[in-house]
C-alpha cells in the first residue's frame, strides 16, 4: 500500500540577471508581495483563484490525456511554475493529483508517484508558500492513494530549469505575461507606465518583439525539459484587440497606476523624471500574438485555446456583490501586491499608501468603462 508523504528541498538555480544598472533595479525586484498580511499577494489573489477555477477543465482534460497517451507512468513529475506565494500555489497541482487519482480508480490502474515541483523566482516568499504544505497533505490524504513530494526549483523560467526528458506536466498561471527584462530601445513613455493610444508604434513594436524572444526561449527550454506527448496548461492575461495594437481601455490596470503616479506628481511626491524611467516588465499578447509564437517555435502543438473574461475590481470579491468603492479597494489592493516590490525599489516605500488611495479612487471614477481589452487567455500545448 503507497502512502501520502511530502519531502522539502530547495535545489538552487541560476537565473538572467543582464541589468545591473540601478535604473533597472525595479525590474530585478519583479515577484509577488510576500508573507501573509493584509497587503501580501497571499491576502489579495482572489481573482487568480478564479481564473484557476474557470481554467480547471483545460487542466482536467489535458492531466487525463496525458496519463492516457503516456501509458499510465508509474512516475509523473509536475511542475508549477511561477508558483508564487500562498494557499493559490496548490490548487492546480491538488487538481492534476485528483484527477491522475479518480481516472486510475475508474481504470483500475495504479496511481504514479508524482514530484511537484515549485518554481518562481528566487526572490520569491517560498517560506509562506511551504507553511502551506501540511493544508496540501491533508486535503490530498482523504482522497488519493498515491504518493507525492513537493520540491522548491527557485529560478528564472526563462533559463534552464529541469533536466532533459523529465517533466510530464507543466501547468503556469498570470506569469508569463511578465518579461525578463525591459525591452531595448524603448522610447521613454512620458507620464506612463505602458502602452497607451498616445504611445509610438515603435513601443508595441519593442515590447512585442521581447514578448516573442521570451515566450520563444521559454518554450525552447521547456522542450528540452519536457518528455514527447507531455503537456503544458499557461495563462496569460492578454488582450482581445487586433487592429490597433496601442489601444488599452480607460480603466486598464496599467493606465489607472500611471494616473495614479501623475496625481502624484502633480503633488510633488513623485518626480516627473522618476515616472518617466518606470516602465512595467509586461505584455499583454492577444490571441494571434500567442499563436504565432508558438507555431513559429515549433516545438509544441495547441491543444486547447480559449479566451475568457477579465474584471479585476470585481472579481476580487467573494460573493462579487461589492459596490464600487469596495470594486476601487479590492482591485487596488491586488495591483498593489504584485507591483509594490517593483514602485519601493524604484520611487521609495513612502509614497505606496497614497498611491494605492489614489488608484482606488481612479479605479472607481471609470467603473462604467464597458469596452474592456484586458482578457484572459487559456491554452494547452503538447510536446511533439
Amino acid at each position: 500500500m503507497s502512502c501520502n508523504c511530502t519531502n522539502i528541498c530547495i535545489s538552487g538555480c541560476s537565473y538572467n540577471d543582464d541589468m545591473s544598472d540601478d535604473k533597472y533595479a525595479f525590474v530585478r525586484a519583479l515577484r509577488m508581495s510576500g508573507g501573509d498580511g493584509a497587503n501580501s499577494y497571499s491576502a489579495n489573489s482572489l481573482l487568480q483563484r478564479r481564473v484557476l477555477s474557470m481554467a480547471k477543465p483545460i487542466l482536467v482534460k489535458n492531466t487525463e490525456e496525458m496519463m492516457i497517451n503516456l501509458g499510465f507512468p508509474k512516475y509523473i513529475k509536475v511542475a508549477e511554475l511561477g508558483c508564487s506565494s500562498g494557499q493559490n500555489t496548490f490548487l492546480a497541482i491538488s487538481e492534476i493529483i485528483n484527477t491522475v487519482n479518480v481516472l486510475c480508480q475508474q481504470l483500475n490502474k495504479n496511481p504514479p508517484e508524482v514530484d511537484c515541483c515549485l518554481n518562481d523566482l528566487p526572490e520569491n516568499d517560498f517560506n509562506t508558500t511551504f507553511k502551506f504544505v501540511p493544508f496540501f497533505n491533508e486535503e490530498l490524504m482523504s482522497t488519493n492513494k498515491a504518493s507525492y513530494f513537493v520540491y522548491g526549483a527557485p529560478g528564472s523560467f526563462y533559463s534552464r530549469l529541469f533536466s532533459r526528458n523529465s517533466l510530464h506536466f507543466i501547468h503556469s498561471s498570470y506569469a508569463l505575461h511578465w518579461l525578463s527584462k525591459l525591452p531595448e530601445k524603448l522610447e521613454n513613455e512620458k507620464g506612463s507606465v505602458y502602452i497607451t493610444s498616445s504611445s509610438p508604434q515603435s513601443v508595441y513594436k519593442a515590447y512585442l518583439n521581447q514578448f516573442q524572444k521570451d515566450f520563444t526561449m521559454f518554450l525552447r527550454l521547456r522542450s528540452e525539459e519536457v518528455v514527447s506527448n507531455g503537456r503544458m496548461v499557461l495563462t496569460f492575461v492578454g488582450r482581445n484587440t487586433r487592429n490597433d495594437p496601442l489601444f488599452r481601455d480607460c480603466c486598464h490596470f496599467w493606465t489607472l497606476l500611471s494616473k495614479s503616479l501623475r496625481d502624484l506628481v502633480f503633488e510633488g511626491l513623485v518626480s516627473e523624471s522618476k515616472l518617466d524611467a518606470f516602465n512595467m516588465p509586461f505584455y499583454d499578447p492577444n490571441e494571434q500574438e500567442l499563436k504565432e509564437a508558438i507555431r513559429n517555435e515549433g516545438s509544441f502543438e495547441i491543444n486547447d485555446l480559449e479566451t475568457h473574461g477579465f474584471d479585476l475590481g470585481h472579481s476580487n470579491c467573494d460573493d462579487g456583490e461589492e459596490d464600487d468603492d469596495e470594486a476601487g479597494y479590492n482591485e487596488a489592493n491586488a495591483i498593489r501586491a504584485v507591483t509594490e516590490p517593483m514602485l519601493v525599489a524604484h520611487f521609495g516605500g513612502d509614497i505606496i499608501d497614497i498611491l494605492f488611495d489614489k488608484y482606488a479612487y481612479h479605479v472607481t471614477k471609470h467603473s462604467s468603462c464597458k469596452n474592456k481589452t484586458s482578457v484572459t487567455l487559456v491554452v494547452s500545448l503538447i510536446k511533439k
